[in-house]
């Protein structure tokens, strides 16, 4: 979202947040919580969805829980010209929950999670096993310090208030 019709406002961003924590609510919900009209709300989440800043409203994993308590950092370094093919082998593991193209030393930064030691053991030899990868370098996690997130990034930004009815408008 870079231009200014489709950047998020302070409406924008305190529905984000809303949403964030209250996952299941649905728009009639929403619209009490921000004191704001329902079709407000729908016409809003509609814009963000279509501009591809909200890009879906699937469940929190907490990986631990499931079943995956061993996660990794993999740093990569890849062949000349060869993020495509590494894109296709790292996308075909399942254990592979991101990878990023990155500068400095490594190409790629990926996150693993695995079962056991010796399944992130398997992954990371199954990494090595491409023929793009000319090194990889692995940091396991011990624990996690700030969870993902973005909502502070987006609270932090200085952006207009929306215009709101008389009513709902603070007093």
């Amino acid at each position: 979202m870079t231009d200014t019709t489709t950047s998020p406002d302070a409406l924008d961003v305190e529905l984000i947040g809303l949403l964030a924590e209250h996952p299941r609510a649905g728009a009639l919900e929403l619209s009490r919580l921000a004191r704001v009209a329902r079709a407000t709300v729908t016409a809003r989440l509609g814009r963000l969805e279509r501009a591809g800043v909200i890009t879906g409203y699937g469940p929190d994993v907490d990986l631990r829980a499931a079943g995956f308590p061993v996660q990794a950092f993999v740093s990569l370094e890849i062949a000349q010209g060869a993020i495509g093919d590494v894109r296709t082998e790292l996308d075909a593991i399942p254990g592979v929950l991101s990878a990023h193209a990155t500068t400095g030393t490594a190409d790629v930064i990926c996150r693993v999670a695995a079962a056991s030691h010796e399944d992130l053991h398997a992954t990371l030899l199954r990494i090595d096993r491409s023929p793009a990868v000319m090194r990889s370098t692995s940091v396991v996690v011990l624990s996690e310090v700030v969870a993902p997130r973005y909502l502070p990034l987006l609270r932090a930004a200085d952006r207009p208030g929306p215009s709101r009815a008389p009513a709902y408008r603070e007093r």
